[in-house]
């Protein structure tokens, strides 16, 4: 059963009133305007009734009778048509202005909020996300919650309508009058059982729809791996199937909507069928007049159609609350303490310091990282080393604030730190753009940065230079390219501590060496703390961390480590196997490692 069926109507009904009250306090004048002008279209609506009956008793029955009619007569009669007519225009206007206006003022506040929610959420938090859901809350959950502020000031309006033209139905005539008064909450009571049905099925649609946009984001991001592996069939089927889910639930829906748009239009139909029979005996008694009748046939016609907007307005309240409710989701959930509040400032002349760090991902027991301490002095460049999984890129984490340690401290130099990643992100915009990001260089800044990277040569060469577009996620470049041009953004803003993640892993190897030598000439007193797995690289450390395992099993120069530790010695012997650079290990052993540490 679902969880609608069972839910008191009262209950729901309060639910969708708090939504609406929720939703509007974000632009309440604005909403009051749409109203307003829903209000005068309604009054003038009415008033539109009571101009016909006017204008056939006082002018077109005593032109037919006597023959002639009163020029002032006839230029009131004009001028009440009218005049009501343009005010009736004029409250259309308004409403629809406004109510447009509303609608998306409240998205873009939505929006706004969910964007500021991503924002103020640690890593983290991001890191158990789909990007795909993600995406879908602020954009498609957002579109369909506002969905229901279109129709709410007209059905608003149409409330007020039902009341004055019911008093004034029932004033004219009390027969008739109270026979088409009895039809309204017939009317409402269809709608009501109607939104009730339906209710569930869109709550259904909305679920499956923010999977399907979830799946389909997936699919786009992975469209390589999936053409490279020949696995677009499957996702084809993955994506029909989730398609099916929203076509299944939303066919369900319009069935119902059929069943009860036939009610909604055969109940107004047969009252007025109804009325004018009994209107017809009731001008041959003389109870009313030929224009009183007219007015009421025309006066209930008006209001067949407005009807069917609270009917609209009220099967659109479920499918809006059920997008709000994801929106509401993640609104609501609460903030992850960000791990960048619990790293201390270094004490003295030591730039990074961990103290027992232990580290478990949450829902696991297998700790990553296992009680780690580690001492690394300012200025130095250390290198992170161990096989695939030993929890090297877990310590980079850590360090950067990524991750909160789950026992233990970590103390960090007092001061700016960058990282750079392996998967080298790169925005959709220019190279300069990239590279500056939000900081406030000039070119003069942005191409020295390039100079440190290795990366002012090729992009020299790109068409337009600085402001060639690399296209999303950098896909015009090559992998070298992208980490090259991530390590400039980096160095642009000159680090105390600089985090490498495997950074240069894309790099060939005489580039990785120019890229560390000039890390070494430019930025002297920087603290480099970088991932390696190139034997090169690990050579060019003035101090190597041997992890295994989340334990950090040796510390010390390569040279003590490849003599003392035989577990390391092999690691790096299959390093140089797999890459050829034994030679280049023992070259770079005695050009770049000065007795003393770093020059």
């Amino acid at each position: 059963m679902h969880p609608a069926d069972s839910e008191p109507r009262f209950a729901r009904a309060k639910r969708y009133t708090g939504f609406v009250r929720r939703i509007v306090a974000l632009h309440p004048k604005l909403f009051v305007a749409a109203v307003s002008g829903a209000f005068v279209f309604a009054l003038c609506t009415v008033a539109s009734s009571v101009a016909v009956r006017w204008v056939i008793d006082h002018v077109i029955v005593p032109r037919f009778e006597d023959g002639s009619v009163a020029t002032a007569t006839v230029v009131t009669g004009c001028a009440l048509i009218v005049g009501i007519g343009v005010l009736r225009a004029a409250g259309v206007v308004v409403r629809r202005s406004f109510a447009g206006l509303t609608q998306w003022r409240i998205a873009e506040s939505l929006t706004t909020q969910i964007t500021d929610r991503y924002v103020e959420q640690p890593a983290s938090w991001h890191r158990r996300q789909s990007e795909g859901q993600l995406v879908a809350r602020a954009g498609v959950d957002v579109d369909t919650s506002v969905g229901v502020m279109a129709p709410i000031p007209f059905a608003s309006g149409t409330i007020v309508m039902i009341v004055v033209a019911g008093a004034w139905l029932v004033a004219t005539d009390l027969v008739m009058g109270l026979a088409a008064v009895a039809v309204f909450p017939v009317l409402l009571v269809t709608n009501v059982m109607y939104q009730h049905r339906v209710d569930r099925h869109f709550d259904d649609a909305q679920k499956a729809l923010g999977e399907f946009s979830g799946a389909v984001y997936e699919s786009f991001e992975a469209v390589q791996l999936v053409k490279a592996y020949g696995a677009g069939q499957r996702e084809t089927d993955r994506l029909a199937r989730l398609a099916g889910d929203i076509r299944d639930a939303r066919v369900r829906a319009v069935h119902l909507r059929g069943t009860f748009e036939a009610l909604l239009e055969m109940i107004p139909s047969l009252t007025n069928i109804g009325l004018v029979v009994l209107g017809t005996m009731r001008v041959q008694s003389g109870a009313v007049t030929i224009g009183e009748l007219s007015s009421f046939i025309y006066m209930f016609t008006l209001l067949v159609f407005p009807l069917r907007l609270v009917g609209y307005a009220l099967s659109e309240l479920p499918h809006s609350y059920a997008g709000y409710v994801r929106v509401r989701g993640l609104l609501d959930e609460p903030l992850d303490d960000d791990p960048e509040t619990t790293i201390a400032n270094a004490p003295g002349s030591t730039a990074v310091k961990l103290t027992h760090v232990s580290f478990t991902h949450p829902g696991e027991t297998q700790p990553v990282i296992v009680d780690a301490s580690i001492d690394i002095p300012t200025g130095a460049i250390t290198a992170f080393v161990g096989p695939t999984g030993a929890g090297k890129s877990t310590l980079v984490d850590l360090l950067a604030g990524l991750l909160r340690p789950t026992t233990g401290t970590v103390e960090l130099i007092d001061g700016r730190r960058a990282v750079v990643f392996q998967e080298a992100f790169l925005f959709g915009g220019s190279v300069r753009d990239n590279v500056r990001v939000d900081a406030d260089l000039d070119d003069e800044q942005v191409w020295e940065a390039l100079r440190l990277a290795c990366a002012a040569g090729f992009v020299g060469e790109l068409p337009e230079g600085l402001d060639t577009l690399v296209g999303e996620r950098g896909a015009t470049l090559s992998g070298g390219q992208r980490q090259r041009i991530a390590l400039a953004r980096a160095l642009a803003r000159r680090p105390d501590l600089l985090l490498l993640d495997d950074t240069t892993s894309a790099l060939d190897p005489a580039t990785e060496l120019a890229v560390l030598d000039n890390l070494r000439a430019s930025l002297a007193h920087t603290t480099v703390v970088m991932v390696a797995s190139r034997p090169s690289t690990i050579a060019l450390a003035d101090d190597v961390l041997f992890v295994d395992q989340g334990r950090v099993v040796a510390h010390g120069p390569h040279e003590r480590l490849m003599a003392e530790t035989a577990e390391y010695r092999k690691l790096v012997e299959a390093f140089e196997a797999d890459r050829g650079e034994g030679t280049a290990v023992g070259a770079q052993n005695g050009r770049h490692r000065p007795a003393g540490g770093r020059s």
